[in-house]
């Protein structure tokens, strides 16, 4: 798949750029704390940027990689998202420790169904066989709904509340986003509720004691196939892992991206598909695919 180069611009020209385009752009971060007294002090804020002039937007949610922090992007796809009519979260989760270092060795021996055990904490905080020591109000979800009753009691005329459903999102006005650890959560979360949409970048490859691909992969979903679109770049280590969680995940071929071009100075395969502006191009129509 080839695309033409586009110039990279810095952050704060990025939002200057976002800003001139709309004139009620509104950008803020937000401690999790602040949204839930439980929640560590010192943890990485989230990162919120929306048209306070435009309430019925869908929302982009982004899950970073590994010891991401929301707020450093990658923000060539969050301003492609705001470029395409969404609102953006990015969304602070404990993310430090990625699942295939949790889940190796003897404890991948031992603990059957390790990585779904470990998303499930992750994701939901409801399994208590979990190999990791996150509690309930970690877990992304109700991350979310505590940031979203935040943002709605913070600026209710932005109407953030009607993405909420009670104590649940609503998931079919948001699209779930994610590179690595956290494109492989976004994958996890859409296998038992209807997002309108999965945009997964390099989204892990989780496997089981025997070397196969986690079982998981393989569960029916709720989300259906054509809203699910996937990156990975064909010069990582694990692209052949990745190409085959994507089958077994049920994405059709054609949303399947396997990514060519070559590296950018000093960049990694694995975060070329979020980093490199030469692929906004691609960035743009998988956005445009999902949008509700």
């Amino acid at each position: 798949m080839r695309h033409r180069p586009i110039a990279v611009l810095a952050l704060a020209a990025l939002l200057c750029l976002a800003a001139t385009a709309r004139a009620e752009l509104r950008t803020l971060t937000v401690a999790p704390q602040a949204t839930d007294a439980r929640l560590g002090p010192d943890e990485p804020p989230h990162w919120v940027a929306y048209d306070t002039a435009t309430p019925s937007q869908p929302l982009l949610v982004w899950l970073p990689g590994t010891h991401g922090r929301p707020a450093e992007g990658p923000m060539g796809v969050l301003r492609a998202a705001l470029d395409g009519g969404y609102r953006v979260i990015g969304l602070s989760y404990l993310d430090g420790d990625a699942v295939g270092q949790v889940c190796a060795g003897p404890r991948l021996r031992s603990l059957r169904n390790c990585a779904a055990l470990m998303r499930q904490q992750r994701v939901w905080g409801d399994a208590p066989r979990a190999p990791i020591a996150d509690r309930p109000e970690d877990a992304i979800v109700p991350r979310l709904v505590g940031l979203l009753k935040h943002l709605a009691a913070q600026d209710p005329a932005s109407q953030w509340s009607t993405y909420l459903d009670g104590d649940e999102p609503r998931w079919n006005r948001i699209v779930l986003a994610g590179q690595s650890q956290g494109g492989g959560m976004a994958e996890f979360l859409a296998k038992t509720r209807a997002v309108a949409g999965v945009l997964s970048f390099s989204g892990g490859w989780d496997r089981e004691a025997g070397g196969e691909l986690a079982s998981w992969y393989r569960r029916a979903s709720v989300t259906p196939p054509e809203r699910w679109h996937a990156t990975y770049h064909l010069r990582e280590t694990a692209a052949d892992l990745l190409a085959q969680s994507y089958r077994d995940l049920g994405i059709p071929p054609a949303q399947v991206h396997a990514l060519d071009l070559p590296l950018r100075p000093g960049g990694q395969p694995h975060g070329e598909g979020i980093a490199n502006p030469a692929y906004a191009p691609l960035w743009r129509q998988m956005l445009d695919a999902v949008r509700p």
